[in-house]
């Protein structure tokens, strides 16, 4: 892997996690939607309510982050998909908003009307909003987008066969993912019978994803030859195999009850579709644009690579610890009985001094290693030091006795 590579593989990884972890929340929209009417109904739409509440907005955090990385990275790829794409970027940015406004809005509600209409516009925009981003990786995937102002076609280079079916397998996939999460939630909070609604929806959810992503494959056999060539027969073909093998798991577990590894196959199953696209588009970025001829110069790539290790060291035993909370059912609200004996004070959060001298040093080490030297050893001892960075820096921030159980 070469310097030029590793925005790109970070801004992947941050497209896989927003896919698993933005796609439930837009998935539980869509069994907001499709709930139906009565008792039972509502029970679903609030389950699936609440049980996004602590992460909806920080599971956007990961959309910022692709956006930021390929458009400091790879800033004339950017524009040209930005400019020719504009349409169905523009649709999934308003629908992004209608969901923000409605979720926020339903808790001022004092009809039971004005809620139904407020759950029709949230639900509405989380299946408008993964179809349009599916979009567009199906227009970048299909090689519709080129380099230019606009590098393609307004119209076409989303509406197509390719851009429809990934649309198609967006919304499929986050309402598969939804529906297992919230199983997992239900039965952790003792809601047997809604756990066990989920469990059918996710069956059914997962059946529908496989049979989208196998009319996606025919797909792209007519549609887009070379990435169906390499997605089957090339480098593609190991990630596509561990998806369907992940897939498959997930099913096996959900049948069986067993709903917390099930979030992790499922997740698996998502990220290793996105990998596999990713091997079997390599090495382009456009069409008749590398990623090597994409990417920015020296300095910025540098320059990247630091700010994305220095965030992580603040960004992720954040999100670690709300995911900790959130999955321990620990963020719910509790009524006080008056009966229960004060906390303790809360210990002084002591930052580990050697952990910070390891951290600067590791990161000081990694800069070296990727402005001073060229050759390709170098570069991959100086990513081997900002993980190390990461890993010292978590130790300095989080302080020796958070880490101790």
């Amino acid at each position: 892997m070469h310097l030029y590579d590793l925005p790109l593989a970070f801004a992947l990884v941050g497209l896989a996690l927003y896919a698993v972890l933005g796609g439930a929340d837009f998935g539980a929209g869509f069994w907001q939607l499709v709930a139906g009417k009565g008792e039972r109904a509502d029970e679903v739409r609030d389950h699936a309510h609440h049980a996004m509440a602590p992460v909806w907005e920080a599971n956007h955090v990961w959309l910022i982050f692709v956006l930021t990385v390929v458009w400091t990275a790879y800033p004339g790829a950017f524009g040209s998909i930005a400019s020719t794409l504009s349409i169905p970027l523009f649709i999934a940015g308003i629908g992004i908003v209608l969901r923000g406004g409605a979720y926020s809005l339903r808790a001022g509600t004092t009809t039971a009307r004005e809620q139904r209409r407020i759950d029709s516009v949230f639900a509405l925009a989380s299946i408008l909003t993964p179809f349009a981003l599916g979009t567009v990786i199906g227009g970048v995937a299909s090689e519709r987008v080129h380099v230019g102002n606009p590098g393609g076609s307004l119209a076409s280079s989303w509406l197509n066969p390719t851009s429809i079916a990934v649309g198609v397998l967006a919304v499929a996939s986050a309402a598969y993912m939804a529906a297992v999460f919230l199983s997992g939630d239900a039965q952790r909070d003792g809601r047997r019978d809604l756990a066990e609604r989920f469990r059918l929806r996710a069956l059914a959810a997962g059946v529908a994803a496989g049979a989208a992503a196998i009319g996606g494959l025919v797909v792209l056999r007519f549609d887009t030859h070379r990435l169906f060539t390499h997605l089957t027969q090339g480098a593609g073909l190991p990630a596509l195999v561990l998806s369907l093998l992940a897939g498959i798991a997930t099913l096996a577990l959900v049948w069986r009850r067993r709903y917390e590894p099930a979030r992790y196959t499922a997740s698996l199953a998502v990220a290793a579709t996105i990998a596999g696209w990713a091997l079997a588009q390599r090495p382009l970025f456009l069409r008749d644009l590398t990623v090597q001829e994409a990417a920015a110069g020296h300095d910025t790539q540098v320059a990247v690579v630091v700010a994305v290790f220095a965030g992580a060291v603040i960004l992720f035993p954040s999100l670690a610890l709300l995911f900790r909370l959130t999955l321990g059912g620990q963020l719910g609200h509790v009524e006080s009985t008056g009966d229960e004996q004060p906390a303790p004070p809360a210990r002084p959060l002591l930052p580990s001094a050697r952990g910070a001298r390891l951290a600067a040093a590791s990161l000081l080490a990694g800069i070296g290693f990727l402005t001073v030297a060229h050759a390709g050893w170098a570069h991959a001892i100086g990513v081997a030091c900002f993980f190390a960075f990461l890993a010292f820096g978590y130790r300095a921030v989080l302080g020796g006795d958070m880490l101790r159980p």
